[in-house]
């Protein structure tokens, strides 16, 4: 029985829904539980195996995430989504989860489902995530085996999905679109939308590891679709065409940019959110990820990052001419997979130009037009 297995308060008894009244800033962050999975996906940028033990020792624990959870609470945030890897990896999850939720925290899970049990069916089906979003790679044992290199996790995963539905615990069901299962792509989409009430969704951009390990790299560009098959892709899923179409008019400026003092970081990343990997360091986002583009929240608090290294991060500027020539003046930009977090990961520079997102802008933008 878990410490914080507790009768649940109702909302208006929670003290942080009344601070959150008074006060405009931080809103949510993620927690990173473990780098580890039991999958062995050809395209994930973190992923390193179950048993790694020097994994496990670097991990954060249970008293570490309780500090972080604190101060984020005391600053006002109210939605936490938990990660890994898998996180229902740590023996310690049902603990932390609990431990989020009773500070009034909306608290959402990623997982691959392979290890749901009934004791976690229960957990979820007393205490509601605020979304329990798992990743579909494949419908047969084939095709989830050429993604995650685990074939005979296949009846692990159905069987997951299966006892939280039959619990009547709501699911976010969704998919990463590459080579080894593009062509499962329908079965997907109707496996996902048959099996949950929100809207389906798909992801065929994914980007490099953070720890540039070059195989693995080499693995991922390799799963990569091509621009062609990108906008193919999503031009036969009528929702997302039909809102890509809709959007086109905020998606698209009607003219190059102007940015004369080449900022890098035009998105909101580290104003009203976090990411904390498993280490402890205090990230602006879940790719930003760097030599000084880290702050160690083991030697320093969720307010000094907040205030102090996330301005000195965001105020970063180039003067470098194939940036302010390209990237930093493009009206096409949205439709890109470019950011300073994704430019750093592909070529160990925030200002770099990459050929690959240029050409997945360029094919959805001429795609838009038709």
């Amino acid at each position: 029985m878990s410490l914080y297995m507790e009768a649940p308060q109702k909302l208006p008894d929670f003290w942080l829904w009344e601070e959150r009244r008074k006060k405009q800033g931080l809103v949510s962050f993620t927690l990173e539980l473990t780098p580890r999975c039991n999958n062995a996906c050809r395209h994930c940028y973190i992923n390193l195996p179950a048993g790694d033990g020097q994994a496990r020792e670097r991990e954060l624990d249970f008293d570490g995430i309780k500090k972080i959870v604190d101060e984020a609470a005391e600053l006002g945030a109210m939605w936490c989504l938990i990660t890994g890897g898998e996180p229902l990896l740590r023996e310690d999850f049902e603990d932390i989860y609990l431990y989020i939720k009773r500070k009034g925290i909306f608290v959402s899970v990623f997982t691959n489902a392979t290890l749901i049990s009934e004791k976690h069916v229960q957990l979820f089906k007393k205490y509601p995530p605020r979304a329990l979003e798992i990743t579909v790679y494949g419908v047969t044992e084939k095709t989830y085996g050429a993604v995650t290199g685990k074939p005979e996790l296949f009846a692990a995963f159905m069987r997951g999905v299966r006892l939280l539905l039959d619990a009547g615990v709501p699911l976010s069901l969704k998919t990463v679109m590459i080579r080894s299962n593009v062509h499962e792509f329908q079965e997907i989409a109707a496996f996902c939308r048959a099996h949950s009430s929100e809207p389906f969704r798909f992801d065929p951009f994914i980007h490099l590891r953070f720890d540039r390990d070059e195989k693995r790299n080499q693995e991922i560009r390799e799963e990569r679709l091509s621009p062609e098959a990108i906008v193919a892709l999503e031009h036969s899923d009528s929702a997302r065409h039909d809102a890509l179409q809709k959007n086109c008019e905020k998606l698209v400026f009607n003219e190059d940019m102007d940015n004369p003092e080449g900022f890098l970081f035009g998105c909101g990343a580290g104003i009203s959110e976090f990411y904390v990997n498993h280490e402890g360091f205090f990230m602006l986002c879940a790719s930003l990820y760097g030599s000084g583009l880290l702050y160690d929240l083991k030697n320093g608090t969720i307010k000094n990052a907040l205030d102090d290294f996330v301005p000195k991060i965001r105020a970063m500027r180039t003067t470098k001419t194939e940036y302010m020539a390209n990237c930093g003046r493009c009206r096409i930009i949205n439709l890109c997979l470019w950011c300073p977090a994704h430019a750093f990961l592909e070529m160990g520079q925030l200002d770099a130009c990459v050929d690959y997102f240029c050409s997945v802008a360029k094919e959805r933008y001429k795609k838009m037009l038709l």
